[in-house]
């Protein structure tokens, strides 16, 4: 089942980028912008971690999406996939609208998601809406951002809910970069919490890397989702 989906979202993805490729090709298309431009990436880890509480019962995950990016950089869309445990589903796919200004020195970041957890039990509340703002700036080697998020209906027994984060950066190299970041949850129908994560990322090629990271959180009475892990994740972009 777990690989049968994941091939159906992979095959999606497939779909998605070979449809505006035959509309640039065809014969009398309008010819589009050399900026637009989709991008893949592909991944796995030893644990997958959301808001640094575990969404795979602390057992190892796969990733994916396909994201197109519009000339000037401004709009993005795209689906994507992440293997979960939750509900007797094994699968979560999303599909994001997002906006990404500039202004005042600092890079904005607006998306909405519809996630949904495919092949659920039945009477499982499987999809979600999540709404994203972040904003990050950059000085020297330094980084901050700050990413706000809100569900008005949280998959699974879950409600509504509020994220704040606050994380800070650091560039040792061009190739290694530092991070460490704080958040707090506040949710209804499931524990409210407050979790952080410490690690680093490597650039082991333009397009892959690897990352190594330390969660935890302080509801660990509430379940093993919410206890620390050392997780370890390689992406691969193209």
């Amino acid at each position: 089942m777990i690989r049968t989906t994941i091939l159906a979202a992979l095959s999606v993805s497939a779909l998605a980028v070979a449809l505006p490729a035959a509309a640039q090709s065809a014969p009398g298309s309008a010819p589009t912008s050399a900026r637009d431009a989709w991008s893949f990436e592909l991944g796995a880890g030893t644990d997958n971690r959301s808001k640094d509480a575990s969404k795979s019962g602390n057992d190892g995950y796969a990733f994916g999406s396909a994201t197109w990016e519009s000339a000037d950089g401004l709009f993005y869309v795209g689906p994507g996939f992440q293997t979960i445990q939750a509900g007797g589903s094994n699968v979560e796919a999303e599909f994001v609208v997002g906006y990404q200004p500039e202004a005042f020195g600092y890079r904005f970041d607006f998306n909405v998601a519809y996630k949904n957890r495919l092949d659920a039990e039945a009477g499982y509340d499987q999809d979600a809406w999540e709404i994203t703002g972040n904003a990050s700036r950059s000085i020297g080697p330094a980084s901050a951002r700050l990413q706000v998020q809100y569900s008005p209906d949280a998959a699974g027994s879950t409600d509504s809910f509020t994220w704040v984060e606050g994380r800070l950066g650091w560039d040792f190299t061009p190739q290694l970069t530092g991070t460490v970041a704080v958040g707090r949850r506040e949710q209804n129908g499931a524990p409210d919490y407050t979790g952080w994560n410490a690690g680093v990322t490597y650039a082991l090629t333009d397009a892959l890397e690897l990352d190594l990271r330390y969660y935890d959180t302080d509801a660990h009475t509430f379940g093993e989702q919410y206890e620390d892990a050392l997780v370890a994740e390689v992406a691969y972009a193209f």
